[in-house]
């Protein structure tokens, strides 16, 4: 085996005590990848990151901070030892598997959404805590959290911040889902469906159950899990549970867009007064939301790729004085794998000593 290639093979460091020990179950998705990236990009102190996901994806190689790692099967045994453990798999992976690495002594981290209705699970959003000045009493035996949807956080932050500034009678918000919300597969069946039209062929619809490709559609064929509509009133739910009453809840449309990655967002705001552009974008800049300007950096799906900051712009409503529209774009995956990784550092503070176990 070569010296930069390992399989679960412990860091040099793993006996220093403030080295954590991970497991990433669906490694080989795209939220299992992005989090790996963002792990990375934090300087997570981990000692090892296993990952594990189905038997598609055994012995595929992918990157875990500056190592290459082989995906295992995802096993009882896998959990010993395991600090921190992310589920960024599919629902039923996490349904089976989660109890198991919480006996192990793990702390779960969901990013699938199949615990949110778990009494002894807890949904945070790190982002909209710190916008609210919530402190979190760290947990000798942490929750299970599951992290908020990131189109939720993205409506959150934003509207609790021009809330800051002046209040918001209604928001009416039209939220354009990407294919990668659905995973590789989601992002295939989008790029077959165009290659398919093109030549005119026929359309593969195992994921979406319609065309989704070259076309916009507030519902999915009825083979199609989850159904749109299932996501529409997650992240209503997931609103309404991290801001609370501290901002007006919006009236929401989810689109299918025929895009591959990146939600975008159409937001009306009706205020309790005039609109004053210069003070929303002092209220709504800060961490993580820029305020675009220029043409060439305006908020889209192309720009907003790779950024854990929310890109916005706003528009004066020309038949309203006191509305106004903010067009907005994030990287779906980046926001949910930051969130995901924030989670686990606050965590970290229930195993203080950082002992492996």
């Amino acid at each position: 085996m070569s010296s930069n290639l390992k399989s679960a093979v412990a860091h040099p460091e793993a006996g220093r005590t403030n080295l954590y020990r991970i497991a990433i179950v669906g490694a080989a998705t795209l939220k299992g990848k992005e989090i790996a990236e963002v792990l990375s990009d934090r300087n997570f102190p981990s000692a090892d990151i296993k990952l594990l996901d189905d038997d598609e994806s055994l012995g595929q190689l992918e990157t875990a901070g500056e190592e290459i790692s082989f995906i295992q099967s995802v096993r009882a045994e896998q959990f010993e030892h395991v600090d921190f453990t992310f589920f960024a798999c599919d629902q039923d992976c996490t349904r089976t598997n989660w109890k198991t690495a919480q006996k192990a002594g793990s702390a779960i981290v969901d990013l699938s959404f199949a615990l949110e209705d778990v009494p002894e699970a807890v949904l945070r959003a790190p982002w909209i805590e710190r916008q609210l000045g919530q402190v979190l009493t760290p947990e000798l035996q942490p929750r299970p959290v599951v992290i908020a949807h990131p189109a939720a956080t993205v409506l959150a932050l934003l509207l609790l911040r021009v809330q800051k500034a002046i209040a918001v009678k209604r928001v009416v918000a039209t939220v354009f889902e990407p294919a990668s919300e659905h995973g590789q597969k989601g992002m295939d069946e989008l790029h077959e469906q165009t290659v398919n039209l093109l030549s005119f062929q026929q359309l593969p619809k195992k994921i979406f159950d319609t065309q989704v490709a070259f076309n916009m559609v507030t519902r999915y064929g009825e083979q199609s899990v989850p159904p749109l509509g299932t996501v529409e009133n997650r992240v209503l739910n997931h609103y309404r549970r991290i801001a609370g009453t501290e901002a007006p809840a919006p009236s929401l449309l989810m689109i299918q867009a025929p895009i591959f990655h990146g939600h975008a967002f159409a937001i009306h705001l009706e205020l309790a007064a005039s609109a004053d552009l210069d003070a929303l974008s002092q209220s709504l800049a800060g961490e993580h939301v820029t305020i675009t300007h220029l043409a060439e950096d305006s908020p889209s799906n192309v720009n907003a790729a790779g950024q854990s900051d929310i890109l916005v712009s706003m528009v004066p409503d020309a038949n309203a004085a006191n509305g106004v529209w903010l067009w907005a774009a994030a990287d779906n995956l980046r926001i949910a794998a930051a969130t995901a990784v924030e989670c686990a550092e606050a965590m970290s503070a229930s195993r203080p000593t950082g002992k492996i176990q």
